[in-house]
């Protein structure tokens, strides 16, 4: 097995975080992944995995060699398509990741008009509400809801989400409109316990913060579900704008307290590589950029 090979393994193992899965989707045997990982590790005098009964992890150094590896088999590629005469032509395997709610709602979408677009790329989609390590997981493209931690990536900004408090107008009807943040405080609540959610509803009241903790009367673990339970009038629920865009437009669900809102949220593409990711790679940044940015309820 000569070193772009254990390159290519090494990767898989790094980005399923195991052998066996490495393996099948390698169409390798588990052993014959083992061994080539071991051989590579030898070769370079450290451990680039360290390895538990249940998962594989990259140690330090692996982590620097993964991203490595992936420059160099990007660029490999890279140069066999330009010497083919497709170089402009996206082809290979794209690794995305998306929070669940926005990859259903705008990203499944996109995926689908580009791969209608261009026949020899597939798609790897992690639609997930947690935040993915772009470099351990092998994402090629990232779209992120918030702030971004200073890093090498790049980024590029295609537009921004509100975080709301909406109930039905049903509701609003029958127990009144809030008028204050601190109305909610003993108001019927939907909440989420979803990763990321806070029991802590924070506002801007007059530029100064103000906290409310609701006692909310359902709690459930999908955005979803509040959203549903709010339509059928239960109470009031907080999520961000773009996930009640279409019930808002509907009339099934009102904002309420906008006045007292915290600054919205940005919304990133992010990528490694830039000029020097494949083709395939810019080809979706581009594509996806040029969408979200249209989109009308990514604007606040």
């Amino acid at each position: 097995m000569d070193r772009f090979q254990e390159m290519q393994v090494f990767a898989a193992v790094a980005q399923d975080q195991g052998f066996s899965a490495a393996a099948r989707r390698l169409g390798m045997s588990a052993a014959s992944v083992t061994r080539a990982v071991a051989a590579l590790e030898k070769r370079i005098g450290t451990q680039l995995l360290t390895r538990t009964t249940r998962s594989v992890h990259l140690s330090e150094a692996g982590q620097r060699y993964l991203e490595d590896c992936r420059r160099i088999l990007a660029e490999l590629q890279e140069a066999e398509d330009s010497a083919a005469g497709s170089h402009a032509q996206p082809r290979g395997q794209l690794t995305i990741t998306a929070p669940v709610l926005f990859g259903e709602l705008f990203v499944t979408p996109l995926m689908v008009n580009f791969l209608t677009q261009f026949p020899d790329v597939t798609i790897n989609a992690l639609l997930v509400d947690r935040m993915v390590s772009v470099v351990e997981e092998g994402i090629d493209v990232a779209v992120r809801i918030g702030e971004l931690p200073d890093s090498n990536q790049h980024a590029i900004r295609v537009g921004e989400v509100r975080r709301v408090i909406c109930a039905s107008p049903r509701f609003l009807a029958t127990f009144g409109r809030p008028n204050h943040p601190q109305d909610l405080a003993q108001a019927p609540v939907i909440a989420t316990s979803s990763i990321g959610q806070l029991r802590n509803w924070p506002f801007l009241v007059d530029g100064d913060p103000l906290s409310v903790r609701p006692e909310p009367r359902l709690v459930v673990t999908a955005n979803q579900a509040a959203i549903a339970a709010a339509g059928l009038g239960l109470g009031f629920t907080r999520v961000l704008s773009y996930q009640v865009a279409g019930k808002i437009a509907a009339g099934e669900l009102e904002i309420i307290l906008a006045d007292f809102e915290m600054p919205p949220l940005p919304i990133h593409v992010v990528y490694q590589g830039g000029r020097n990711a494949p083709a395939r790679v810019r080809s979706f940044v581009d594509f996806t950029v040029k969408a979200l940015r249209e989109h009308p309820a990514l604007r606040s």
